[in-house]
């Protein structure tokens, strides 16, 4: 006769991970743009991640702890170091299983040569790149983490919610997405009728008819929504990493975040990316997390003229060009193709030749905001006149201030009041 034996489930190892908050925490490895590389002898160049480097990513994240509670920790440490290391690792790959299962990575299997063809004497030696099992992340993790970002910048400036609008009491002479005020001689009348009726009851009581006079006038200002077309510029010279500071991957944040408001809440809005170096291009915004920094000079001329090109297409309100940099221009294209490079000081053809672009800019139409990420007192000089020619607005700021000036520059911009 046949027993069933019954046990108390005990779910997978990795089952009570919240798994958003992984990602979230593991942002700055999937974002990482070169910096780290510098310390461990990684390839600056090579956007791609092996699979070894997630799991040791995974790792550090569950050893910092608040991913796993109290129990979930004590089953992991119980155990002899050898069994303690198995529950870590068979941990490790459940949650490389769940991220694959919910489509924010996807993985490439590991091939290697046969045996007979794969080198002797090679044991210890680092793997070929082309045997390592790797992974990418997918659309869906870019997007959760504009959506993140984007959620902790509104929170800092103070907004629990997208597209917020106060509504008050009439009496206030406010009223949803718009506001009442007196009327003023020259004014295109927008009569709001009810907060002018109010006024009247008010300082005469009810009765009929209702007598209006000039002071119980209200006209209603509204919110006019303009469409923006918007090429944000990122430099992603060899300086963005170096001095100690990672000023790229804060940038690159503050790109998803941007991309992810714009479709969100300003759907009628445009949003490019050009990065600029030793020359300049457009890419695709699901590029962007995997974008790095190289051994580039600053080819800010070449970035602007690209800029232009792009918003000469687009049919908005309002062309901007929001600027991403710090340091000072040290790169020219030259009418043959070559490159002129000088990285010593503001070089007088590279600094006219910049200026000349701007000039061209402001004549499309086209405002540029600067967000410089140093205070070289050399730059600010340059900066400043930047800013003259094309009247726009320059902003010295730090990583960690980056993206709250530049989405509340951007939602400032967003609306003109009209009466």
């Amino acid at each position: 006769m046949k027993y069933i034996k019954y046990t108390k489930y005990q779910g997978e190892p990795g089952g009570g991970v919240d798994l958003q908050e992984l990602m979230k925490r593991l942002s700055d490895f999937f974002l990482q743009s070169g910096f780290e590389s510098q310390f461990h002898g990684m390839n600056e160049m090579d956007p791609e991640k092996s699979m070894e480097a997630l799991r040791q990513a995974i790792r550090q994240a569950l050893e910092e702890g608040e991913l796993l509670d109290e129990q979930q920790m004590q089953e992991l440490m119980d155990g002899t170091p050898e069994q303690q290391e198995a529950k870590m690792k068979e941990m490790i790959d459940q949650l490389i299983d769940r991220m694959m299962q919910e489509g924010y990575v996807t993985g490439d299997p590991q091939v290697t040569a046969p045996p007979d063809k794969m080198p002797r004497g090679q044991a210890g030696q680092p793997r070929e790149r082309d045997t390592e099992a790797r992974f990418e992340i997918t659309d869906k993790t870019i997007d959760f983490l504009g959506f993140k970002t984007l959620k902790d910048l509104m929170a800092s400036l103070g907004k629990s919610s997208f597209g917020r609008h106060d509504t008050r009491d009439l009496s206030t002479g406010v009223e949803s997405g718009g506001i009442s005020r007196p009327y003023e001689f020259g004014d295109t009348l927008n009569l709001d009728i009810s907060a002018t009726l109010f006024n009247a009851v008010r300082r005469e009581g009810s009765k009929v008819p209702i007598e209006l006079d000039y002071p119980d006038l209200m006209v209603h200002q509204t919110e006019y929504q303009s469409s923006c077309a918007t090429v944000l510029m990122l430099d992603c010279s060899h300086s963005m990493i170096l001095y100690g500071e990672d000023r790229f991957t804060p940038a690159k944040r503050v790109a998803l975040a941007l991309s992810h408001l714009i479709r969100t809440q300003f759907p009628g809005d445009s949003l490019h990316l050009v990065l600029f170096h030793d020359s300049a291009e457009e890419i695709p915004l699901g590029e962007l997390a995997r974008v790095q920094v190289g051994p580039y000079y600053t080819n800010t001329r070449e970035g602007l003229r690209v800029a232009r090109r792009i918003l000469s297409r687009q049919k908005k309100d309002m062309k901007q060009i929001v600027m991403i940099t710090d340091g000072k221009p040290s790169a020219l294209t030259l009418d043959d193709g070559r490159i002129y490079k000088n990285a010593f000081g503001l070089d007088p053809l590279v600094v006219t030749q910049t200026l000349e672009e701007v000039g061209r800019c402001r004549r499309s139409g086209i405002l540029i905001n600067t967000f410089m990420l140093a205070s070289d007192h050399s730059l600010i000089h340059f900066v400043q006149k930047v800013t003259e020619l094309c009247r726009g607005k320059a902003y010295f700021t730090t990583p960690y201030t980056l993206g709250q000036y530049l989405l509340m520059d951007y939602m400032q911009k967003k609306t003109r009041h009209i009466h």
